[in-house]
């Protein structure tokens, strides 16, 4: 799994281990995020997109403090929601 260079020594390569694990983490919180605005998105009601809703905001909120996406995606990605839930 971990490519060896010739140069590589111990501290790059505890670089690399870190970096896959926390690739790994990363990719599985915007599969959340994404499952989880995909569900909201999906919602023909307003009650129950609402309920979704506020899962999927405060998801969102939660992976954006961590720094897995940017802030102003974050907003970007609730302010959609928003949109949606005022349209039905």
């Amino acid at each position: 799994l971990i490519k060896r260079n010739m140069s590589a020594k111990g501290s790059e390569l505890k670089r690399v281990r870190q970096s896959i694990n926390s690739n790994l983490t990363n990719r599985a919180y915007k599969s959340k995020v994404n499952t989880v605005i995909k569900k909201v998105l999906s919602e023909t009601k307003k009650k129950e997109a609402e309920a979704s809703l506020k899962e999927a905001v405060k998801l969102i909120d939660k992976v954006a403090s961590k720094g897995i996406i940017h802030k102003n995606k974050a907003a970007n990605k609730k302010s959609n929601l928003y949109k949606h839930l005022n349209s039905l």
